[in-house]
């Protein structure tokens, strides 16, 4: 059966009839695909490459409605924000238009009075909400779930999803101006006849919170080597590291050092809003695997010198830049590029991932599970199966988890199905528009007119693909075909990373990488923007490029032409 046809059979999870989902209603709420979406464009948003639980996808549609929210809020002068809706348990966005000429004008005038005035106070804005995301997160850290008592429960966990909420209104408010404020430096710089693929190096070699815990995690690694450690990591699968390392008083003693890590960087997942994912301060195996990596290369990466090469290569492409302009296009460049470091999406679509993205759903996961333990659940992790509306009626009696058994075996069946067919789901559904418009779709997703036409260009038997370069350099290495970050254990350094996009639970693997190829993404996605700051060659938006490369090919990625080839098949 095709999948397309297979997502519209299948419907929503099983036993959902009547559920709703918590969030406002600003213009679209989430839903399952109907055939009447095939008549709008849809992309596969690649932020969740293992689908969305139940629970998850409550979450998901307090997302969107943050998107929604924020568009109207600014405005946005072409759009409303993002919708969604879901194919199995995976989630395709569009967006969704302003259809009036009249509207656009008047939302292109409100935004113009509005977005300078956000661009030049983002600075104390961004401050504020690192202060209030922090504040609100203390309470869910530092309480205990599992002491509270049931009639607590139910309260807890709608303060967590009060914090979810608050956290992506924050996201959006941040992200659209910073995104409108780019894209109108990139359309100056268009103008003045600078190539698109230098645009986004003026703006790296800022430091953020990830390169810092990717710091922390190669001190890690060096810490188990000077304890003599390096072949009880190398030397065993990741599953039994914590068993051999609490053999011995070395390893003991890397445990204090790994514990007072994860007290500071180990409330994060290896993937964004779906409560599936165990934080590394649940389960630090994604960090022991990431040091065990480093142990496993000839050195250390050294973050210094990376440093230094991207500020180097930014400080030369302004140069290089600035001596193709007369003196007044230099001015108004000038003045461009200030307000775009001033205001640096580059910059701040790493380091809120830290404050947001990879943490502001860890609280909604750590209440269900305690509502599941006290209902009497087998596997509290079978609270992700279950819809926050009916978690609500399981903490105050209003039904019992014995009701749910059914419903949490089936959904659970689901899931895993439809994460299996994640690899072979359609990147697009829907005939494309002549133009998209929301700069989330174009800049973070890279639904681009070069992305488009992969997708429908690329023979399997293809040995080169072409896409978006985005860090240049070229590296020759064995292909890595992962599908989410869940498998970062597999990589081995000097591979190439192929997958269909990267999110900041990849990050550590750039640090042993020599290359990295994604289906998807544009100049200001993850793996373009971190790729810049390791000096790992990258292309993006190569469309279907973890299909046509298989695992263990030797493959060619040259980061400056936007070009993949397939020098040798493994």
């Amino acid at each position: 059966m095709d999948l397309v046809e297979k997502m519209l059979q299948a419907g929503a999870y099983p036993h959902s009839e009547g559920v709703g989902h918590p969030g406002p209603i600003i213009v679209e709420q989430v839903r399952w695909l109907t055939r009447d979406d095939l008549e709008s464009f849809w992309v596969l948003d690649n932020h969740y490459p293992r689908g969305m639980s139940p629970l998850g996808v409550d979450l998901v549609n307090i997302t969107g409605m943050m998107t929604q929210a924020i568009a109207e809020r600014i405005p946005l002068p072409p759009g409303r924000g993002l919708h969604a809706v879901f194919g199995g348990s995976h989630v395709y966005a569009a967006e969704i238009p302003v259809t009036s000429e009249w509207e656009m004008g008047f939302r292109g005038y409100r935004a113009a009075q509005n977005i300078p005035r956000m661009i030049a106070g983002f600075a104390d804005a961004w401050k504020e909400a690192v202060e209030e995301l922090e504040t609100g997160f203390a309470h869910f850290r530092d309480t205990d779930p599992t002491s509270l008592a049931p009639h607590e429960l139910g309260q807890h966990l709608e303060d967590a999803i009060t914090f979810h909420l608050r956290a992506w209104e924050i996201h959006f408010e941040m992200m659209y101006p910073l995104l409108a404020n780019y894209v109108g430096f990139y359309g100056l710089c268009a103008e003045f006849g600078i190539p698109p693929s230098e645009i986004s190096k003026f703006l790296q070699g800022y430091d953020t919170k990830i390169l810092e815990t990717d710091r922390e995690l190669w001190k890690l690694a060096q810490a188990a080597d000077e304890l003599g450690l390096r072949d009880t990591f190398v030397g065993r699968p990741v599953s039994e590291l914590r068993a051999a390392l609490e053999a011995g008083a070395s390893g003991r003693a890397f445990l204090e050092q790994l514990d007072a890590f994860l007290d500071r960087f180990g409330w994060r997942t290896e993937g964004i809003i779906e409560p599936t994912f165990v934080p590394w301060i649940e389960d630090p195996t994604p960090a022991l695997a990431t040091v065990r990596g480093f142990l496993s290369g000839a050195g250390s990466f050294d973050f210094e010198s990376a440093h230094a090469a991207a500020v180097e290569e930014r400080d030369r492409a302004v140069a290089a830049a600035k001596e193709r302009l007369t003196v007044e296009e230099q001015e108004a460049f000038d003045t461009a590029l200030a307000g775009c470091r001033a205001a640096n999406f580059a910059w701040w679509n790493e380091e809120h991932n830290f404050y947001i993205d990879m943490r502001s759903h860890i609280p909604v996961r750590r209440a269900a599970m305690a509502i599941a333990r006290a209902a009497g659940a087998a596997d509290p992790e079978d609270a992700m199966f279950l819809y926050a509306e009916e978690l609500l009626d399981v903490a105050a009696g209003r039904r019992t988890w014995a009701e749910f058994a059914d419903a949490v075996a089936d959904r659970r069946a689901y899931f895993r199905e439809w994460w299996d067919l994640r690899a072979d789901m359609p990147k697009v559904l829907g005939p494309p528009p002549p133009e998209v418009t929301d700069p989330v779709l174009k800049e973070i997703l890279g639904v681009n007119e070069d992305f488009l036409r992969s997708l429908g260009a690329v023979d399997p038997d293809s040995v080169e693909l072409k896409g978006t370069p985005v860090s240049s350099g070229v590296a020759r290495g064995r292909a890595r075909v992962l599908r989410s970050a869940d498998e970062i254990g597999r990589i081995e350094p000097g591979d190439i990373l192929v997958c269909e996009a990267t999110t900041p639970s990849w990050t550590p693997a750039f640090g042993i990488i020599a290359g990295c190829v994604c289906d998807t993404g544009g100049t200001l996605s993850h793996a373009s923007i971190v790729s810049r700051e390791y000096r790992v060659p990258c292309v993006v938006g190569v469309g279907v490029g973890s299909k046509v490369i298989t695992d263990g090919d030797i493959i060619e990625v040259d980061g400056g032409e936007g070009l993949v080839r397939i020098v040798e098949r493994g």
